[in-house]
């Protein structure tokens, strides 16, 4: 028989729920893998269970990272390079990058970026963050992220890869509307599907109860994603040849139509964006301040913002580097609550998972991390684990952030 697992209390002085700061910290009582109960902190323990207590601490939900690429180790071209690979050194990839999740407070990924099913077809194993995949980015024939194995042009052949996403037991389906950095030859300026074809993998996905996320950079892209009724869209960045420039009716639309944006925030202090996007900067006068400013402008409109980092494509953005995401959603505007909220709630709701993660709550499955200090007074605290909970089990740290700047 199956070992249900510990029962204890994970106490600390400060507490996020996924939605709200509770004043005065909490209880949170596991059992067999799941939350039983969320009490106040002064409230007696139950006698018998044993207390891991942090006073100095946040405790709140495992985070959540809504964009990664566990097939890319975090190398100079690292998505490039992963075409090379065999599926074994694939897999070991695979593996390090969840563990570096993990030991970063990560309990779940979306990943958005498979090599040829290689993270979809295989069984989460003990000890490794839960995974909600799409199987390869459907791209045009030679167009950003191509190497991966979705590539597709005309009605018939989008209908058999939305078919095949299913088949293959994906929660989402990712299109790639535009041109992306990092892949060479292609323009983030550029569309690689039109409003019929997005629209088509859109109709198709959602008839099998999948949602639709795209990636989008520049302004006709993204209008594109709104004219389809896609859920989410990567990136977002409503770049033009002169730099980001968001038309006030388009922020309205995203909006009005609920469509969650992951601005791919997260990167390491201290190093620099990739060459890729240097260039880009360099060509269109894009800054990083600039996006900041975009982000919190989407927000201010009403756009349903996600945290996900893009982990795993270069130096810059290592696997585990989600809560340098949730600062830069910060900086950009968002209250901590409501940036926070990006990383976990929000988050769990994205992936299909609302019902089971992102909150402090009875019934929900106990993945937790608890932080040293406040968060909602720093969110810098968010990068200094000092306790993770997977599935009810603490996990083994490091002992170190390989994230720290």
């Amino acid at each position: 028989m199956r070992d249900p697992g510990p029962r204890y209390v994970v106490s600390a002085g400060h507490a996020f729920d996924g939605m709200r700061f509770l004043a005065g910290g909490a209880h949170v009582l596991v059992d067999g893998g799941v939350i039983v109960a969320v009490e106040p902190r002064q409230s007696p323990s139950p006698g018998g269970w044993p207390v891991i207590d942090h006073p100095g601490g946040t405790v709140l939900p495992g985070l959540i990272d809504t964009h990664v690429h566990l097939v890319g180790g975090g190398e100079p071209d690292a998505l490039a390079l992963d075409a090379g690979r065999s599926a074994a050194e694939r897999e070991q990839v695979i593996r390090r990058s969840l563990r570096q999740h993990l030991e970063q407070g990560v309990t779940t990924v979306r990943d958005l970026g498979d090599n040829r099913w290689a993270v979809l077809d295989r069984e989460t194993q003990d000890g490794e963050p839960s995974v909600v995949g799409s199987g390869p980015p459907i791209t045009s024939p030679g167009g950003h992220c191509a190497a991966m194995g979705g590539e597709a042009t005309g009605a018939a052949a989008l209908r058999t890869l939305v078919a095949q996403r299913h088949e293959h037991g994906a929660q989402a389906v990712k299109i790639v509307v535009s041109g992306g950095a990092m892949t060479a030859g292609s323009d983030l300026l550029e569309l690689q599907f039109g409003l019929a074809d997005v629209r088509l993998v859109v109709e198709e996905a959602h008839r099998r109860g999948l949602v639709v996320t795209a990636h989008a950079h520049s302004v006709p892209s993204v209008e594109v994603c709104v004219g389809a009724g896609v859920d989410g869209i990567e990136h977002c960045t409503c770049l033009t040849g002169r730099g980001i420039h968001t038309p006030p009716a388009l922020a309205d639309a995203l909006a009005e139509a609920g469509i969650q944006v992951c601005p791919t925030f997260g990167r390491v202090p201290g190093l620099p964006p990739s060459p890729q996007a240097i260039d880009v900067m360099r060509r269109t006068g894009m800054t990083l301040q600039a996006r900041f400013e975009q982000v919190g402008t989407l927000f201010a409109a009403g756009v349903p913002i996600l945290a996900g980092s893009d982990a795993g494509i270069h130096p810059a953005k290592p696997h585990g580097v989600l809560a340098y995401s949730v600062a830069e959603l910060v900086q950009s505007g968002l209250p901590v609550a409501d940036a926070l909220a990006a990383a976990t709630s929000a988050a769990a709701d994205a992936c299909g998972l609302g019902s089971s993660r992102g909150r402090l709550r009875r019934g929900m499955a106990a993945d937790l991390l608890v932080v040293e200090g406040d968060v909602a007074e720093d969110v810098a605290a968010l990068t200094r684990a000092q306790l993770v909970v997977l599935r009810g089990r603490p996990a083994p740290l490091s002992g170190g952030l390989p994230v720290r700047s």
